[in-house]
């Protein structure tokens, strides 16, 4: 059974040497498809050429400013962005969003990023790929004022009700290696009241490493570990769990024949 991982940063420099090894052992573990998100505008142009490249696993770019990186961004990046999005190859806007854990004194900043980026996804009619981190309620204010709006909240850490609130606006809750750790209680116990329809899988490679691989570089080999673990908190198959999640991805990013 295929699965989709829906969050991973392939394209970062840590996979320059052994990306190809990487993705021949993510072939074997039948990890079909790789949506990779951008975090600067400089790193566009390479991560288009790597999605261009045949490889043992497709693999979908999204492009977009994440609000970590603040510091790199700058106003014609926006403007520049919406060349890429205009490209056939091109799956969500993102990663972007807000971070108001880490990034505290700039938060005027990311806001005007953001709402920017999400207006060039209703533009371009894209889902988006959206970090949030002690922001969750101002990311879903942004999102009702854009009710077309489709994507991914990735590395869901919200409450139930967050999540619900979510889930009526159309959008997904990515999962992780956060949740096979057994100390994430509330986490775990989140995902167990989640309907399997409103969950995508991720590994956000090369961060967020699974209990079984703790301080380990991660990777998208490594994705079934996380699918098991959803499927043995909601008392299913592997092979449910599977199905499930690859649909969802393939509906959200609109990705044909992952299924086969």
């Amino acid at each position: 059974m295929k699965l989709i991982d829906s969050h991973c940063h392939l394209d970062f420099p840590i996979f320059a040497n052994d990306r190809e090894a990487v993705l021949q052992q993510a072939q074997q573990a039948h990890v079909s498809n790789i949506i990779i998100p951008a975090v600067v505008s400089k790193t566009w142009p390479t991560l288009s050429a790597l999605c261009q490249t045949p490889q043992a696993v497709s693999l979908h770019p999204a492009f977009g400013l994440h609000p970590m990186f603040m510091a790199q961004h700058h106003p014609e990046d926006l403007l520049q962005l919406e060349q890429w999005l205009a490209l056939p190859q091109t799956v969500a806007v993102g990663e972007c969003g807000l971070d108001f854990f880490v990034q505290k004194d700039n938060q005027t900043t990311q806001l005007t990023y953001f709402h920017e980026q999400l207006d060039l996804a209703v533009q371009y009619d894209l889902p988006v790929i959206i970090h949030s981190r002690k922001s969750l309620d101002l990311v879903l204010k942004a999102l009702r004022q854009r009710p077309s709006l489709k994507g991914v909240v990735h590395s869901f850490s919200g409450s139930l009700q967050q999540a619900k609130q979510l889930i009526d606006l159309g959008f997904y809750l990515g999962f992780g290696g956060p949740i096979t750790y057994t100390r994430a209680t509330k986490l775990r116990h989140l995902l167990e009241q989640l309907p399997l329809s409103t969950i995508v899988l991720e590994t956000d490679a090369p961060d967020q490493p699974d209990a079984s691989h703790h301080g380990l570089r991660n990777q998208p080999a490594w994705l079934p570990d996380i699918a098991q673990v959803v499927a043995t908190l909601k008392g299913l198959t592997f092979k449910e769990v599977a199905r499930a999640t690859t649909q969802n991805s393939c509906d959200l990013f609109a990705i044909k024949n992952a299924l086969l």
